[in-house]
């Protein structure tokens, strides 16, 4: 059975929060460079402290129901660092709580830079050192237009030796990223254009 945001109340409630915050109805030019007449900011809820932890509760569930052997959530920052953030943080308190259930259990975090760090190791991954080569983990993302954040954040996973598994979405604008994430990777986009429009 499909994973259905709206089938929790924190789902329902996410929805609502970026349907009022987050959603507006107006002309833009994106960052892939195309213009839209809506544009669909995240960070205006994930980086509240309710929608933060409303997004943390809905992707562990996403996760623990599609992709239950994933060891971490990460993606390119900034607009996954909250997401991978949240999930974490909910997944570890919701797995010291169920002592007995197996499929809860605390998913970690990790960022993936644009750019290498400038000195240090050079990484362009944070917060991955102790997973090891070969580790299962899911990608996230906040808005997916064209896909090409997530086949980065991918790409850099897979350099550093993860097994990336699965895209997750907060949302999928449905202009074409789906079809090129879903060429290498399944991906679930928690809401969509639909939702909004």
């Amino acid at each position: 059975m499909p994973f259905v945001a709206t089938d929790s109340a924190a789902g329902i409630r996410l929805l609502e929060l970026l349907q009022t915050r987050a959603y507006e109805k107006r002309q833009v030019v994106l960052s892939s460079g195309k213009e839209s007449d809506f544009y669909i900011d995240c960070r205006r809820v994930v980086l509240t402290a309710e929608g933060h932890f409303l997004v943390g509760n809905v992707l562990s569930q996403a996760i623990w129901s599609i992709t239950p052997s994933a060891v971490a959530v990460g993606g390119l920052s900034l607009g996954a660092d909250p997401l991978a953030s949240a999930t974490a943080t909910i997944s570890h308190i919701a797995a010291t709580k169920a002592v007995t259930d197996d499929s809860t259990r605390a998913i970690d975090a990790f960022y993936v830079r644009k750019e290498p760090k400038g000195h240090g190791t050079g990484q362009f991954l944070e917060g991955a050192a102790h997973l090891p080569k070969g580790a299962e983990v899911v990608i996230v993302e906040d808005v997916i237009t064209t896909g090409r954040s997530c086949m980065l954040a991918v790409e850099r996973a897979v350099e550093y030796g993860l097994k990336p598994i699965h895209i997750f979405a907060l949302v999928d604008r449905c202009e074409g990223g789906r079809e090129i994430i879903e060429r290498e990777l399944p991906l679930t986009a928690l809401f969509q254009r639909g939702d909004f429009l």
